[in-house]
């Protein structure tokens, strides 16, 4: 019996060290959390603020731009190939790709700046990393196979003897641009619950 006793004030023991334990490093980590906002100055958060919500503008600034290419660009050059491709052809048609790339590249500085101003602030930080990582994820598809097709469309509007499998190639690409597109949007609106959170710190 007194060995059943000492067995479970043990177990007792030795549950109550880990609670202890957990509670306190727990208690810790919140306690550093709180000295840390209290080094972030107004300023500062001014600085954050800007740079994140200018981030989110351009973001659905270009999510705009590529639902219009979408519903209306694409389905122009894509209705009668490889005839229309004419309308990807720079000087000839309606090519977009010096806006894009000035787009992006504008995007991608303000949101490299977002996550810089707001490194001190953990929770908008990690998430910022997370979502900025998805979007270069993207990027790298974009110019691994959206970007070389295009130039291959390019490239028979110019040669139409270099056609082949133009139904299947358009086909596909257009199914997957519509998931690129969907997922910079997902993106973009992920943005929205940070501003909303960097807005809530200030006292």
């Amino acid at each position: 019996m007194g060995g059943s006793i000492q067995i479970k004030s043990r177990i007792i023991e030795h549950w109550f060290i880990e609670v202890t334990t957990v509670m306190y490093q727990r208690l810790k980590k919140t306690i550093n959390k709180m000295n840390k906002m209290e080094n972030i100055t107004a300023s500062y958060l001014t600085r954050a603020e800007l740079w994140l919500c200018l981030t989110i503008l351009l973001y659905f600034l270009m999510n705009g731009a590529q639902i219009f290419e979408t519903l209306v660009f694409v389905p122009k050059w894509t209705a009668s190939p490889p005839e229309n491709f004419k309308l990807l052809l720079d000087g000839q048609g309606i090519s977009l790709k010096n806006f894009w790339i000035i787009l992006h590249s504008l995007h991608e500085i303000t949101f490299i700046l977002a996550i810089v101003f707001c490194w001190k602030i953990d929770p908008v930080k990690n998430w910022l990393l997370i979502l900025f990582a998805m979007h270069i994820a993207v990027r790298i598809w974009t110019l691994s196979y959206f970007a070389p097709n295009i130039i291959d469309f390019q490239k028979v509007a110019e040669t139409p003897a270099l056609a082949k499998d133009l139904i299947s190639r358009i086909s596909l690409w257009q199914t997957l641009n519509y998931v690129r597109v969907s997922i910079y949007m997902a993106i973009s609106i992920g943005l929205v619950p940070l501003c909303i959170k960097l807005f809530s710190i200030r006292p």
